[in-house]
């Protein structure tokens, strides 16, 4: 019974709380939909700490499209062999993760140690950190103790529920022989998707991209007066 609830009900809840969220949100919290920047406060550890943790995820976020969302039969169609996708993946994904959790540390090292900007901290900003914190740890351990190519194969398991569960034929047993580590990771996914609406993660969907094609705004020095 557990495993339904965990591997069939839950994610329907999940997703259901995740899409509502954000339209309450977007109706009635257009003013707190920031990404609430202390760039004012504090630039040299947000620099260094933003870039490695927003290009590591961006890897990070990568390597999941390509081992869940996309099927194994792909990767055996264009010749891709299970020994050659794993050397990929770890060879991409352990440095991504790594840079991804060392700037998220730096991050929350500085929201907690630096005193204004602890100040202006919510309480939905240092939980959403303790959560992205223990998502990233869980998935680093999976994946070290993973690194052997003849280990546990997430793409016949945890890629086949994931991609049932938008088809509505979600399969508690294929969830059955994978590891603790794997099934704490996800379950910090939910945790993450079901705060992500009420907090700063909000601002992933406000990217300002239409500053990419808007006309250059020039300003010019104002000549000084002339004394008469």
């Amino acid at each position: 019974m557990s495993e339904q609830i965990l591997w069939v009900i839950l994610p329907y809840i999940v997703i259901t709380i995740f899409i509502g969220g954000h339209i309450y949100r977007y109706h009635h919290d257009q003013f707190g939909w920031t990404a609430k920047s202390s760039e004012m406060l504090e630039k040299k550890k947000l620099a260094l700490g933003s870039s490695l943790f927003h290009w590591g995820i961006f890897f990070v976020i990568g390597g999941h499209v390509m081992g869940i969302l996309i099927p194994e039969s792909f990767y055996q169609a264009i010749g891709v062999s299970e020994h050659v996708y794993h050397k990929v993946a770890i060879g991409f994904g352990l440095p991504a993760g790594i840079a991804s959790l060392t700037g998220l540390i730096i991050l929350a090292y500085r929201r907690v140690a630096d005193k204004r900007i602890r100040k202006t901290s919510s309480v939905s900003d240092l939980v959403t950190l303790a959560a992205l914190l223990f998502m990233m740890i869980t998935g680093l351990a999976a994946t070290f103790l993973n690194i052997d190519s003849k280990g546990f194969d997430y793409r016949t398991t945890i890629g086949p529920w994931f991609r049932n569960i938008f088809l509505f034929k979600p399969d508690a047993s294929l969830m059955a022989s994978v590891p603790l580590w794997f099934k704490v990771h996800i379950v910090m996914g939910y945790v993450i998707f079901i705060v992500w609406p009420f907090t700063r993660l909000v601002h992933v969907f406000s990217m300002p991209l239409k500053y990419l094609t808007r006309s250059y705004v020039i300003y010019r020095k104002r000549a000084p007066r002339k004394s008469i």
